[in-house]
């Protein structure tokens, strides 16, 4: 749903973003990146555990599965101890890796019907926000679902957790207009607080997927500002000194393409950046004729249109707005 969303609504080893800008990097081609469907790179601290979501082509069937690196190379994924029964997408973890969030159609009451949502008198697999928490020996305990008025609609997406503890995430609510928005759940003493839309400017513009620096100081998100040369861009704001959000920016150089670019998340080091695209240069004609089986290694490689997740350095962007950290 979210993939045809943002189709249907937009005007519609790291590389130095600048001037001087190189291609991304896949993560872990054959592996972690494939001919399916993957978005929404959550990295643990020590950098050496990634999980992520993989689904169909048809984001019918989501499982979130993990991935460990030992030195250069990333271990077969495996489905996440917690997912593998519903539709879950999109994980989170926290800055300081005790928590990992993710989006959930299972019901909150065990027994009741998975949730269904609708919009534009479509229906599909309703999402509402879950979390497990690291127990004795890096295990993680049972999914505990988040009260408050975050999950009200069904329809919260790309969950990010600052060090602060608050939420952002993106969802279609009341004051979203047509299309959908990125919110800020701030955490309280006694839970968390009404969600509250950042402020980036005219709510005609589609939003969604943010990525916030753990100090809040600025937040990527995919969506199209009126500038995007894809169907969905990768754009950045940088929260100014008296709380307010700047202009948003189309992140330079080749982090953005033609094809559809989300998921934009900050990594663990400076500067480093996950996002999901199905970018593809495709097959140049005429193409060396083609056996049955060429074709086929072909047409289920990471190359084939499908969603990959890439990392890119955005470290000179962020130094240009003064952060260095």
């Amino acid at each position: 749903m979210r993939s045809s969303t943002y189709l249907l609504t937009s005007t519609l080893v790291l590389g130095l973003i600048g001037a001087t800008a190189m291609a991304g990097e896949l993560l872990a081609p054959g592996i972690v990146s494939t001919g399916l469907q993957e978005t929404s790179a959550a990295m643990m601290p020590d950098g050496k555990t990634v999980y992520f979501m993989r689904s169909d082509f048809a984001e019918k069937d989501d499982t979130i599965l993990v991935s460990h690196r030992d030195g250069k190379q990333w271990s077969l994924p495996e489905v996440a101890p917690f997912s593998g029964q519903w539709h879950d997408s999109e994980p989170a973890i926290s800055p300081d890796g005790k928590r990992l969030y993710f989006v959930s159609n299972r019901p909150v009451r065990a027994g009741d019907a998975a949730l269904v949502a609708e919009m534009d008198g479509k229906q599909f697999p309703g999402t509402n926000l879950w979390y497990v928490e690291q127990q004795a020996h890096g295990q993680w305990g049972p999914a505990t679902h988040v009260d408050g008025e975050l999950n009200d609609g069904a329809q919260i997406y790309n969950p990010s957790i600052a060090a602060s503890g608050n939420i952002y995430f993106s969802a279609h609510r009341a004051d979203s207009g047509k299309l959908y928005q990125l919110y800020v759940a701030r955490r309280t003493a006694s839970g968390y607080a009404a969600p509250e839309r950042v402020d980036l400017g005219d709510v005609a513009k589609n939003r969604m997927d943010p990525g916030i620096d753990p100090q809040e100081r600025y937040i990527v998100y995919s969506g199209n500002e009126g500038d995007s040369v894809g169907s969905a861009d990768i754009y950045i704001s940088f929260r100014g000194v008296d709380g307010t959000w700047g202009k948003p920016e189309r992140l330079p150089g080749d982090i953005n393409s033609a094809s559809l670019d989300i998921a934009p998340a900050p990594g663990r080091v400076f500067g480093e950046l996950y996002l999901s695209s199905n970018r593809s240069d495709g097959p140049r004609y005429p193409k060396a004729r083609d056996d049955l089986a060429s074709l086929q290694r072909r047409l289920s490689s990471p190359e084939n249109g499908s969603r990959n997740i890439w990392r890119f350095d955005i470290s000179l962007t962020l130094r240009d707005h003064g952060l260095d950290h």
